[in-house]
């Protein structure tokens, strides 16, 4: 199998209740599923801020200015489509301030549409009665780095 090193930006979207926005993406290869923040591959000449505001305007319709700057690097190896992606993704987070914003997958490529299932805006706590695999399974503690005045706080440690 074929590894490839992908510098990426993601962004943990918060609404006004502090739920949390996943995608429910569908391996087209070996048909697994998995939840994770938008976000995606950092482009040339791209910083990470630039890449995060970028892929949540493709893949929600969200108002990209909402990503605030400060990340945190998280150091990801990710099985997806046949392949090992392996590489430092900066996580981002923006703040919404209406319940759960609606979603448009408009700026999504055609692979992205067809792998694409849904999304959810998910309590922080109720993340352990999702069936699928959460990416990255740290997410709590990433948010918790991110935004350490959350409800999550007590729990991601």
């Amino acid at each position: 199998m074929e590894t490839t090193n992908r510098p990426a930006a993601r962004v943990i979207c918060m609404d006004a209740a502090h739920r949390l926005l996943l995608l429910r993406w569908q391996d087209p290869s070996d048909g697994a599923w998995l939840w994770e923040p938008p976000g995606g591959g950092i482009e040339p000449g791209e910083t990470p801020l630039l890449a995060a505001r970028r892929e949540l305007a493709e893949e929600t319709g969200l108002d990209p200015s909402a990503v605030l700057e400060g990340s945190v690097p998280v150091d990801r190896d990710v099985y997806w489509n046949g392949e090992q992606y392996t590489g430092t993704e900066h996580f981002f987070v923006a703040r919404f301030p209406v319940d759960e914003p609606p979603l448009s997958r408009t700026g999504l490529l055609p692979d992205e549409q067809a792998s694409l299932d849904t999304h959810t805006w998910i309590a922080w706590s109720d993340l352990p009665s999702l069936q699928d695999p959460v990416e990255p399974p740290q997410l709590l503690e990433v948010l918790d780095a991110l935004a350490p005045d959350g409800p999550w706080r007590d729990r991601a440690r």
